[in-house]
Parts: C-alpha cells; structure tokens; sequence
C-alpha cells in the first residue's frame, strides 16, 4: 500500500511504501485525529478497521502491542527523516541510491548475487518516493546498471549489486 499526498503544483508524492503486516493511521487514533494522506493498495490487501475506544482497550490491555506500536513510529519517524534527506537533496544519483537502499529492510531478500528488491511499483512510483520524475528514475536506474551497481529481473525486481557504492553516493 503507498500513502501518499499531491503537491501544490498537482504531482504525487509517495510519503510511505507499507509491506506485509504494517498498519496505517494508529497513531491517528492516539489523539483521534484525521488521517490526512490518501492511501492506494498497490497489490492485493487485506484491511481491518478499530474505533479509538476499541484500540484503547486493546493498547492497555497488551503491552507488548503498545510496544509494538511505539517502536513502529520510531521507525516511521526515522523513515520520514530519511525522506526529507532524499528530497532535499539536489543529486539526482543521491535520491536514487538512497532511495533503493531504504527499499532493502521491507523489501529487499539476500541471495548469492545480491540482495533482490521484490517491488510491487512502478518507476513512476518510484520517481514519486524519490522526488523525482519517471524519466530520471529509468535513466539513473539504468545507468546503475551500467556501473554494475544493480540490475534487473524483469520490471519489477531489482537486485542491489554493490551496496557500498551506491552508499558512497549519499
């Protein structure tokens, strides 16, 4: 699932890719605030809902998921700061270099080769997450390639080839 947002001159951008087991808007019921993001499942999900009373009851009564839920928002925290380093930054390599290598914790999978990102976007997606467009995203991809720094299975697998490279791209 990607939440995301459109920025004032109408593009999307991509705040959060979420994988297999992650929740979305529990930290708005800690204040029952409004989720202010949309939200598009980008393959097949499954989706439960809770009131506040609901997830109260369930955060007192189980410290370990209270827990669980603090140290995913230590997480997403450190993941929003990582974006706004990716964004902020000026160099096209650098957003995607950085970019691929925050993909490898949810998505990545150790082989042999390399570590294997199994995606479930697209490049345009991808250029959204980065902050930059499709064509720059294909162009820095490929010429990733090209250094031996990645390649590819099919369009939706990349496999990271050197991560001390891209790393030194940072």
């Amino acid at each position: 699932m990607k939440i995301y947002k459109y920025l004032s001159d109408g593009r999307e951008q991509i705040l959060y890719i979420y994988s297999a087991g992650d929740f979305v808007g529990a930290f708005n019921l800690l204040k029952e605030d409004e989720f202010k993001y949309n939200a598009e499942a980008i393959e097949d999900v499954a989706i439960s809902t809770l009131d506040k009373t609901t997830f109260n009851e369930i955060a007192i009564k189980n410290p370990n998921i209270t827990l669980k839920i603090l140290e995913k928002g230590y997480e997403r925290i450190r993941w929003a700061e990582e974006l706004v380093d990716r964004l902020s930054s000026a160099n096209a390599d650098a957003k995607v270099a950085g970019l691929l290598l925050d993909l490898i914790k949810d998505f990545g999978t150790k082989t042999r080769e390399g570590t294997v990102l199994n995606l479930s976007i697209n490049r345009e997606e991808m250029g959204s997450y980065a902050g930059i467009s499709r064509e720059t995203m294909t162009r820095k991809l490929k010429h990733f390639q090209e250094l031996g720094y990645i390649d590819f299975i099919g369009n939706k697998k990349i496999i990271i080839l050197d991560e001390e490279r891209l790393s030194e791209l940072l």
